[in-house]
């Protein structure tokens, strides 16, 4: 059966997000119901047309527990990323949990490079110049919006 496992015993609140262009956490919290002892493994698959993958490099809790995966070199498709996360545990069967993602949603962006502003002392105005953040699937400078907040002190 699809959903074979105590439940509750399915983590919950699972939460990735890509960081400084290629690096991906997730992370997740243990199912309120799961035994003591319950392991979890997270795997995931970036497109249909390639292998699934275990974490290689599992965030532990204080008991030992995986509760998170860190990722590198993270590289972002036009496909939805698939994740699941198994359990196990020696007193009994632990659901899974899977989801797909928009992995250019959950990217937070560096901030614009080489930020200048040129005042004159005699004009009313500035000029700003930047060059926009590094990313990893944003090949056009023209989809970002920026806003400037000027404060006078």
């Amino acid at each position: 059966p699809v959903f074979a496992g105590m439940n509750g015993s399915a983590i919950e609140n699972f939460s990735c997000v890509i960081y400084n262009i290629f690096l991906m956490n997730c992370t997740w919290q243990a199912g309120r119901d799961a035994p003591a002892d319950t392991q979890y493994f997270l795997y995931w698959r970036k497109s249909r047309d390639e292998e699934e993958v275990e974490c290689e490099l599992y965030i532990k809790d204080e008991n030992c527990r995986n509760m998170g995966c860190m990722f590198q070199n993270v590289s972002i498709g036009i496909e939805k990323a698939y994740f699941l996360v198994n359990g196990s545990s020696k007193d009994s069967l632990i659901q899974f949990y899977d989801e797909y993602l928009d992995l250019y949603k959950i990217e937070i962006l560096t901030a614009p490079l080489n930020v200048t502003a040129h005042c004159n002392r005699d004009s009313a105005g500035c000029i700003i110049t930047w060059h926009p953040p590094l990313t990893s699937h944003v090949e056009k400078a023209k989809c970002f919006l920026y806003e400037i907040n000027i404060q006078n002190k």
